[in-house]
């Protein structure tokens, strides 16, 4: 499945051409709306309202009615943070033991579950590259992908390491010529998460991993915020996945699992807290967790409780 190449954003006024999709897993049509939610960051006025629903018969949840992939890339604001690189890199070291034992993100640092040297790795949606530099300087030979032109581009002129535009599969990119592959939240946005995985597979070598990191939508923090839980992101977030449904997808491509855990995100509670407070929706309990030392503090208790929002999974190529 080839996604749209996301460079300009189409004229407002042009027609969003709707998918109506079957569940994105098992491939049923029996769902239930579970949440609406309206488009955080438009283009201009108000947003968008878009649904979430979630499937009888495997339980996957997943946005419906969605923008296809021709129209998909105008619901991407121009400064999406993901397809920026930041402005300064941060150090590369690794993880405290406290970090790493009360579930601090990993993500990005390139502390990957890795066993052997330094090998091939793509890295899809890789944004404005800054794992793949990280990773480029621990002596692994990285490639991006990515739909956005401009991140694309960055990553090649600024960084001058390998990337390039669109998805998968990708006719540059061969079989059985990556050592690991990862997904740094990226496969929540596709309209076809288990082509992605089943290329993936296939661009492993024997007994190479995959790593995708995620959003949790069976979390405290989709409970508590509802609409305006930072992981929701609707249109761009396609697929909203649990633990469950991550490790089925995985498995159904042909991956052995070999952990789904959580990440705590303190900035994404304190960005679910500041929207509702923007929505006019948040209660005196949630206004709190819009000051950062609270948010650090409540997203570890989440962490504790196994009920973070964000997760990150292990698999190999058997």
């Amino acid at each position: 499945m080839m996604l749209p190449r996301i460079s300009a954003r189409p004229s407002p006024a042009a027609a969003v051409a709707w998918d109506e999709t079957h569940c994105p897993l098992c491939g049923h049509v029996d769902a239930d709306c579970i949440q609406e939610a309206q488009d955080p960051t438009p283009a201009e006025g108000d947003g968008l309202w878009f649904a979430v629903v979630q499937c009888r018969h495997c339980s996957l949840r997943y946005t419906n009615p969605r923008p296809d992939a021709a129209c998909i890339g105008r619901f991407y604001p121009g400064d999406y943070k993901p397809h920026r690189r930041p402005r300064k890199m941060d150090a590369d070291r690794p993880s405290s033991w406290w970090g790493r034992l009360s579930g601090r993100s990993v993500e990005r640092r390139g502390e990957l579950p890795w066993e052997g040297p330094p090998g091939r790795l793509l890295d899809f949606g890789c944004g404005g590259g800054s794992f793949l530099k990280r990773m480029a300087d621990r002596g692994w030979q990285v490639t991006g992908l990515d739909a956005a032109v401009g991140a694309v581009r960055e990553v090649q002129e600024s960084l001058g390491l390998t990337a390039l535009v669109g998805s998968l599969p990708h006719e540059d990119l061969a079989p059985a010529s990556f050592e690991v592959v990862t997904m740094w939240h990226s496969l929540e946005h596709v309209h076809d998460p288990l082509a992605i995985l089943a290329e993936a597979y296939r661009l492993l070598t024997p007994g190479g991993k995959l790593i995708v990191a995620c959003p949790n939508i069976d979390s405290w923090p989709f409970r508590w915020f509802g609409p305006a839980w930072f992981g929701l992101d609707l249109p761009r977030h396609l697929v909203h996945f649990t633990p469950k449904t991550l490790t089925d997808a995985m498995e159904s491509s042909g991956f052995r699992v070999e952990s789904v855990r959580p990440i705590r995100h303190g900035d994404w509670l304190r960005s679910s807290a500041k929207l509702a407070m923007k929505k006019g929706t948040a209660n005196l309990w949630q206004r709190p967790l819009a000051w950062k030392p609270m948010a650090k503090f409540a997203a570890w208790l989440t962490y504790l409780a196994g009920q973070s929002d964000c997760m990150i999974a292990v698999a190999r190529r058997p």
